[in-house]
């Protein structure tokens, strides 16, 4: 079994989605042994951001210069680790009401025409159906269906319609909310954040 271990957060070691995604990790690793991890940090090591020249590139046979020969490398490992993980847990970063810009530049090398969905005359088709995707959220505010400000929350609903776009159905959220009300708040949310991930399924 392959697991793809993603971290986005820019706080480091102060991250709360970061700490709960290396839980989740633990958790899987613990239950599975020999269990082949993957660790990419987004943050420490972003990959550019999607350029007209890389997405002509990729889909052209030929000669490029070298550093579009290096970003479209860079961009087709983190294809190649999507693909061959069973599993990928994604530590995600709430920033402005949606994810980091270092994650959706991720996204966009993953979410590849006729690798991970193919349009079809009956519409699009995910190709990513065997995957399991856990992601682990802190949220500064409260942003859940009682909380009034749910129309805000652009990370976790993104996320669910992207990876249901290609095909994922085993997917589980994490979500750690109102991380900066109060410190004790944050440690109640820990905490039934940490209940969660001690109840996922192995």
């Amino acid at each position: 079994m392959k697991l793809l271990h993603i971290d986005t957060s820019i706080l480091g070691d102060a991250s709360a989605s970061r700490t709960l995604s290396r839980a989740v990790v633990d958790q899987v690793t613990g239950r599975t042994p020999g269990i082949d991890v993957t660790y990419r940090d987004l943050a420490a090591y972003p990959i550019s951001h999607l350029s007209g020249a890389a997405l002509a590139g990729g889909n052209a046979d030929g000669k490029h210069d070298q550093a579009l020969q290096e970003d479209l490398a860079l961009g087709g490992r983190a294809l190649e680790e999507f693909l061959s993980a069973d599993m990928v847990v994604i530590g995600v970063g709430f920033y402005n009401f949606g994810i980091p810009s270092q994650l959706k530049a991720w996204i966009d090398r993953i979410a590849v025409a006729g690798k991970t969905f193919r349009y079809t005359d009956k519409g699009p088709e995910g190709l990513a159906a065997d995957k399991r995707i856990i992601l682990t959220i802190a949220r500064g505010g409260f942003y859940g269906p009682d909380s009034g400000r749910q129309s805000y929350e652009h990370a976790e609903s993104y996320l669910r319609a992207l990876f249901s776009f290609l095909g994922v159905t085993q997917l589980d959220v994490i979500a750690a909310e109102g991380m900066k009300v109060s410190a004790e708040q944050r440690e109640r949310a820990l905490s039934a954040a940490y209940d969660q991930i001690a109840a996922l399924a192995a």
